[in-house]
């Protein structure tokens, strides 16, 4: 018997937080047809607390990972707030991850894989997608992470 969604976030110790509203003018998903468009989402834990700074200057690839990770979990999030049921997945496509970077910081994919991992435990093959990860200067409020996706349902 294949384990739902909803039981492999539970088996991993993990809570969907429940989706903070846009801080600017955008709506946090888009549906068309059958894909969700899902906005950035920054590495926000569940206390409210984002992650921040730079990788390659105070942060480590490791703390980055980790941020990441918390950007699934809200991507997670968005996709459940937009269904109401996460087995409407039928795959994730992209993921766009955006790291704030030193100018000689070159681990971008090493630090979303944080992101990329969680999704493939997750949904399994559903969860592997098409990637970019890229280093920017900044992020919106420092965040070390932010990352977009685009979720293909049923």
């Amino acid at each position: 018997m294949r384990m739902s969604i909803d039981q492999k976030l539970a088996d991993l110790g993990i809570a969907l937080p429940s989706p903070k509203p846009p801080v600017a003018n955008y709506v946090p998903v888009v549906r068309t047809g059958n894909l969700l468009f899902i906005s950035g989402q920054v590495s926000l834990d569940s206390a409210g607390t984002v992650t921040t700074g730079k990788l390659g200057a105070g942060l480590s690839i490791e703390d980055g990972r980790a941020a990441a990770r918390l950007c699934a979990i809200n991507v997670i999030a968005q996709i459940k707030a937009a269904t109401g049921d996460l087995e409407k997945v039928v795959r994730v496509v992209k993921v766009v991850g955006f790291v704030n970077s030193s100018l000689d910081f070159t681990d971008q994919p090493a630090v979303i894989n944080g992101c990329s991992d969680l999704l493939v435990e997750v949904f399994a093959d559903k969860g592997r997608h098409a990637r970019s990860a890229v280093g920017v200067a900044s992020l919106p409020f420092n965040a070390a992470v932010e990352v977009e996706a685009i979720v293909e349902i049923a």
